[in-house]
């Protein structure tokens, strides 16, 4: 990185750090206290929830937006303005406890957390050289999974022991974010560009491989990510200290594991690493179809958890193949791709629900079937001109 003169505190990647420090502080606690909140305050069902999640991951599917913003704002400043939005949609939610307000404070932080995510990953690949984007993305891991014991550890206190409501807690850790977003506004420098990227939106035919995967990745992390933590409540009955030990414990698992899991990635090549992926989330989908034990639940939601930090090798085998001026716009454009399904998924799985939760996982499961096919195609050593074993076979 260009970043030789600033002091070691003011460095780009102390910046990516403190901002995946941020993320974790709202999102983790508004994810944890979700279900719960929702249940008892606003009396949500499946389908309400299905309607939320959807409705969550619009802002997602507009990602793309972020390539014209860039036109009147710059990238590093935008940034802090996604971090602020995603403070400021979290702090307000425990005020509004209704369905309708539900909806529209979940809009607002969403926002926030799809611009900044989008952002995040531009501004990292940009940053962060080729040679070692896998570890310093399992840094960043890291980093938030710290922030999120934090956020659990709070949550857990605030709930258990303080019996603080639920506005309460989502205060406060909206408040943090938003507070470290004014820190970083203030007490870093804009750091200059190495390529100027395009203002416009990129959509090249030979990253087909990778818009596919992308899409597939979006459209089966909903599964996890609405109906994993559902069914921990909906069927186990978890409370909500329960359901902040649980992601206390995946937090410290990626603590630890997830630098490890870069540095892995680095060695064995996102070939191989994406094929472990698909292959383990297979398991674990048909494991969630089945499950009838509250602890074996468990024990599945912390290994589906520890997978994803292997979605590093999706990021980092982008970063090989992409022209460098490409970065930006890409990551908005496949940002999008990855909620084309996000949007659509929720609703209409949150009614399948109401009939055969084990249906919705199973759905999972041929996702991930799919996806592991697809990587397949990945070369061992992706680059600019081999993108796919498909572009390298014309190419010989």
């Amino acid at each position: 990185m260009e970043s030789a003169n600033q002091p070691k505190f003011r460095r780009p990647e102390v910046l990516l750090l403190l901002m995946a420090i941020a993320v974790p502080l709202s999102f983790a606690a508004w994810q944890t206290l979700l279900n719960n909140f929702a249940i008892e305050r606003a009396a949500f069902t499946g389908r309400e929830m299905g309607i939320l999640q959807s409705l969550r991951e619009v802002p997602g599917f507009l990602a793309f937006g972020v390539v014209f913003l860039l036109l009147l704002i710059r990238e590093q400043r935008l940034a802090y303005i996604s971090l602020a939005l995603l403070g400021l949609g979290t702090a307000a939610t425990g005020f509004f406890p209704s369905v309708v307000g539900l909806y529209i404070t979940t809009v607002i932080m969403s926002i926030g957390f799809h611009y900044y995510e989008t952002l995040q990953t531009s501004l990292a690949l940009q940053w962060i050289d080729k040679s070692q984007s896998a570890e310093t993305l399992g840094r960043l891991i890291a980093a938030g999974s710290f922030a999120s014991l934090i956020t659990f550890t709070l949550i857990w206190l605030g709930d258990d022991l303080l019996q603080l409501d639920y506005k309460w807690i989502y205060l406060v850790m909206g408040g943090l974010t938003v507070v470290i977003a004014l820190i970083a506004g203030l007490g870093f420098p804009l750091f200059p560009q190495k390529t100027e990227q395009h203002k416009h939106m990129v959509f090249r035919k030979r990253y087909w491989l990778y818009y596919t995967l992308t899409f597939m990745s979006g459209a089966r992390r909903q599964i996890f990510v609405v109906f994993a933590g559902f069914l921990m409540v909906e069927k186990f009955g978890y409370s909500v200290s329960q359901i902040a030990m649980l992601f206390l414990i995946n937090a410290g698992i990626n603590v630890f594991l997830a630098p490890r899991i870069g540095r892995l990635i680095g060695r064995i090549g996102e070939h191989r690493a994406l094929l472990f992926e698909y292959a383990g989330l297979i398991l674990v989908f048909c494991g969630y179809a089945l499950v009838e034990t509250a602890s074996i639940a468990a024990g599945l939601y912390i290994i589906d958890h520890l997978f994803f930090a292997m979605a590093i090798a999706l990021k980092t085998y982008f970063q090989k193949i992409a022209a460098p001026e490409d970065i930006a716009s890409t990551a908005g454009v496949s940002f999008s791709i990855n909620h084309i399904a996000a949007v659509v998924i929720p609703a209409v799985f949150g009614i399948i629900w109401l009939s055969s939760p084990a249906l919705v996982f199973y759905a999972g499961a041929a996702m991930a079937a799919v996806s592991f096919l697809l990587s397949l195609f990945i070369p061992d050593a992706p680059a600019q001109g081999r993108e796919s074993r498909l572009t390298f076979s014309r190419a010989c």
